[in-house]
């Protein structure tokens, strides 16, 4: 996969629309984790350093294509403008009478912040006619939003093809390298640990990695159907039902190709998340009580799976993480990523949540910033974001 970096762009002086991702969680109009936006400062950063008109551009939230104020990315502006060093310049507007006379007056070196692109109808139906006000705004155009990759809006797609000059930012550069080493040329043995709630919004991942990894550790909810599928009681754990054949052919088809594919052997259960959990055997799940988080047992061999690994790739906490007493698992994974000597990659979600509170995210090689982007170029889907980009290099 050839993307062309951003550094090989001639900004001076241009308009950049820059794609960042500042899905930032937001209460009474303050930012709770500025994470993205820290990371996407830098680039920011070198485009306005490099003298360009710095056009940025992201969604928060579902607004559903009409303005939320709840939703605004003004509270977002000042945060980007502490990080970055230098002005920025809220615009209340996408692609209106604001943004254009904002976009003329702007000189270089200047940053501006769009509004919230979903406050668009034409942002997620990727409509070529809100394609074309967006483009008309730049000269230039870098992506770097990897966590919307996936989805094929507007300011992901759609608006790229109106610029012969687009590149990846340094960020997307990243992801898509680290995902590629994890999904082509992984060093062996390699280890995927796949957790969360179902199988039915990683099965591509799961069907990918069964044929790619030497050995697939299920933790969480999806591994109860698992266990399901094996005749193993799991009381009143969260189950797919409907998924138990699919599980069955997931397993068939990794013991075909020699991939040891690792279930909890002991677990912490109890009657809800807010009851006081107790560890059993995987055999010994009481009717009445559900499965919350792996064993002591399990973390252990977990632990020593990492340490022998070469490549280990982390989607998906191993239990009812957001309870503390059913977060121990999911915890301990984190410290044995830490730990290992592997080259280790982290694919978003709950998953950063826990490398983050374990304070161990730079020990690791890679943290995504994309759950669902990072799930699905593992499954070797191709991602309208990055084929875009793929498209544009000459």
């Amino acid at each position: 996969m050839v993307l062309r970096p951003m550094n090989t762009l001639k900004v001076e002086g241009r308009r950049v629309l820059l794609r960042l991702d500042l899905n930032v969680p937001l209460k009474d109009g303050r930012v709770l984790d500025d994470t993205r936006v820290r990371e996407a400062a830098p680039t920011v950063r070198t485009l306005a350093e490099r003298g360009a008109i710095v056009i940025a551009c992201s969604h928060l939230g579902r607004a559903k294509g009409k303005p939320d104020p709840a939703l605004s990315l003004a509270p977002v502006a000042p945060v980007l403008q502490k990080h970055v060093g230098r002005t920025v310049r809220f615009v209340p507007d996408v692609v209106g009478e604001a943004a254009q006379q904002a976009v003329s007056q702007a000189k270089p070196g200047d940053v501006l912040l769009l509004e919230n692109l979903r406050f668009e109808a034409g942002e997620e139906k990727n409509d070529p006619a809100f394609c074309a006000k967006l483009a008309a705004l730049a000269d230039v155009y870098v992506n770097d939003a990897f966590g919307t990759a996936h989805r094929a809006h507007a300011s992901t797609a759609g608006v790229s093809a109106h610029f012969p000059e687009r590149a990846a930012g340094p960020l997307m550069a990243r992801e898509i390298a680290a995902l590629t080493k994890v999904r082509d040329n992984p060093d062996r043995p390699f280890v995927a640990v796949v957790g969360g709630a179902k199988i039915s919004g990683k099965l591509e991942t799961l069907t990918s990695l069964a044929t790619r990894a030497n050995t697939v550790v299920l933790v969480g909810g999806m591994a109860n159907t698992f266990l399901l599928a094996q005749g193993v009681g799991v009381g009143t754990s969260l189950v797919e039902a409907d998924l138990v054949g699919t599980a069955n052919e997931i397993l068939a088809a990794a013991a075909g190709r020699g991939v040891a594919m690792i279930l909890p052997t002991d677990v912490v259960v109890a009657t809800s998340p807010d009851a006081p959990g107790r560890t059993v055997e995987v055999g010994d799940v009481p009717a009445g009580e559900a499965i919350l988080d792996i064993g002591p047992q399990t973390r252990q061999r977990i632990a020593q799976l990492l340490t022998k690994a070469k490549t280990v790739f982390w989607n998906g906490p191993a239990g009812v993480f957001e309870k503390p007493a059913f977060a121990a698992g999911t915890l301990a994974i984190a410290q044995a990523l830490a730990a290992s000597s592997a080259f280790t990659v982290v694919g978003g979600g709950e998953s950063v949540a826990a490398v983050q509170q374990a304070g161990v995210a730079a020990k690791l090689s890679h943290v995504s910033t994309g759950g669902g982007a990072s799930l699905e170029f593992l499954a070797g889907d191709a991602l309208p974001g990055v084929a875009v980009l793929e498209e544009g290099v000459k």
